[in-house]
């Protein structure tokens, strides 16, 4: 019986990386046998990152969309509630106001993001 995948593009997810040790929060844009795309935050700073999000100041936050090959991932989670907790998802928008679909959307590409700013 095949193995089910529920890790799905857009699915807000936390990946435990390794060598070195990191965990980033986002969202998933591609899974393969070579490797994961995220594009999202690492979790380090999460009270900073909060903190600027909620003051306006998102461009101060090292969002970013990441290629991490396979073997230096330990594990990814569902951003999920557990055990009564909270998703980091839900946190991030009860805390900054921000749907976090929104927040981790994909970037304009330059010539529009020009546009967009006129």
């Amino acid at each position: 019986m095949p193995l089910s995948m529920p890790f799905l593009r857009g699915q807000l997810v936390v990946a435990v990386l390794h060598n070195p040790r990191q965990k980033f929060w986002g969202r998933i844009l591609g899974l393969e046998a070579a490797g994961l795309v995220i594009r999202g935050v690492d979790l380090a700073p999460w009270e900073e990152i909060l903190s600027l999000v909620k003051n306006g100041q998102a461009d101060q936050v090292a969002l970013g969309t990441r290629y991490v090959p396979l073997h230096r991932v330990e594990s990814v989670y569902l951003d999920e509630p557990s055990s009564g907790a909270q998703s980091l998802g839900q946190g991030f928008q009860d805390r900054t106001g921000i749907d976090p679909q929104v927040f981790l959307a994909d970037p304009l590409p330059p010539g529009l993001a020009r546009k967009a700013r006129r």
